[in-house]
Formats: C-alpha cells, structure tokens, sequence
C-alpha cells in the first residue's frame, strides 16, 4: 500500500483526483490539501509515498515545493500546463499527467511509481551504497591520460565509430576519447542523461524541446531514433 497526499488548489480537479485515488486499490490517501503548507505539515506526521501535486498553486508552486525538499516522496504531476514538463522530469517525478487526466492514464502513472517503489525495497541496504553508484564526473582515456569530465559540463555525446566526442556546454573543446556509446552511457545516471540514437546520447538538462522525432538543445537538433523513441516517450509523458 502506498501513502499518498493529494494536493490541489482547485476543488473539483481535488475531488476528481481524490476519485481516482479510490479507484486504485494499492493507493491510501492520507490527506487532500490546498496548497504545499498543508502538505507539508501532513507529512511531518505521517510517512508519505507518493504526491500527486499541482504545479500552478498560489504560494509556494508545485515545483518549488518539490525542489525544497530533500527527502522527497514520489511525485507525479497533474497540471493543465505542458510547458512545466521538463522541468518536472529534472526532478526526476515518476510520471507528467496533463489536465484532464483519463482513468487509464492516471493508472498508468500509478503503476509505474509502485513499481519504483518495489525497485526501491529491493534495493541493497544501507541506501548510500547505492547513492554512490554514480558520481558528478567521469574519467576517461585520451591518450596516454585519464581525463576528468564534468557531467554537469556535458551537453551531448556523439558516437563516431570507435571512438566518442564529448560535447561540453561550457564553450571548451570537444573531448574525444576511444570507447563505444555504450561503454559511457552505462557510466551516467540514467536520470541525468538519455540515449535518443544509436549516435547520441543528450543531457536532459540542455533539452530545451522536444518533438516526435528529433531533441532541440537551444539552437541544435538532434534526431531520434525509432529504436530510442520509448525514451523519450518515458522522459515526456506523450507520444
């Protein structure tokens, strides 16, 4: 069973959301709140596992209550504005629902964060081990050295036969070192960093849009793959 708080400034969408709540039958809802105070003081008395939360709130939004916790629940969106929905995935939320919301889709969004949640339990104890699975850099071979990358440097990845160009939003050079696409990409944490081509793998905080077929990065386009579409259908929420 998971705990979860609804949260939403509007009453109807508050009662349609807390409907489909009960409609779930491994979803306990804790509280229905109007805004991210009430939530906030619900979950200093009850353990919390997921929120579905607003983003237009007056006060505190959505996603400035999510970026001011640091032990943050799941977290699903629910909002009537797709503009937020990159902004929503760099915080790594489990799923985006556009307003209205249809049953099937907001089970669908359910079912993935109770499937993160039993990942999670799965997951060797104590949770630092696996924090430390992945770090803020890479070393990587050019040359006769082992050269230190930043991940919050990179922009993209290119992959050129044998070897790899690394893209740095910084203005610095290009970093071209031999090893395959795969081989870097098992090295970056999947939340940071999406494959979108059997050539590319993107920075999702460089992404500014997205398309069916094709990622922008400010003035850059880069195309997306058939085989790496679902990537990009998990990172958006939409086809």
């Amino acid at each position: 069973m998971l705990n979860c708080i609804a949260i939403d400034d509007e009453k109807l969408s508050l009662d349609l959301l807390a409907d489909n709540i009960s409609k779930v039958p491994y979803l306990k809802l804790v509280a229905r709140c109007r805004n991210a105070v009430e939530a906030m003081a619900m979950m200093e008395q009850e353990k919390i596992d997921l929120l579905f939360l607003d983003i237009q709130m007056p006060g505190l939004t959505g996603l400035q209550f999510a970026e001011s916790m640091t032990n943050r629940p799941m977290i699903i969106f629910i909002t009537a504005y797709e503009k937020y929905a990159l902004d929503g995935f760099n915080l790594d939320v489990v799923d985006y629902l556009l307003k209205p919301v249809s049953l099937e889709r907001f089970i669908k969004a359910c079912n993935k964060a109770r499937e993160l949640h039993q990942l999670r339990s799965m997951a060797p104890q104590p949770a630092a081990i696996q924090a430390t699975a992945f770090t803020d850099h890479v070393f990587v071979p050019v040359e006769y050295s082992q050269v230190k990358v930043n991940l919050t440097d990179i922009r993209y990845i290119e992959g050129l036969k044998d070897y790899i160009k690394i893209h740095l939003g910084t203005g610095a050079r290009p970093v071209i070192t031999r090893m395959s696409l795969k081989n870097i990409e098992e090295k970056l944490p999947p939340q940071k960093f999406v494959r979108i081509h059997k050539s590319y793998i993107v920075a999702i905080a460089h992404i500014t849009s997205v398309r069916k077929s094709s990622v922008t990065l400010q003035s850059l386009e880069l195309p997306v793959s058939e085989l790496y579409k679902p990537n990009i259908i998990a990172l958006t929420g939409s086809v």
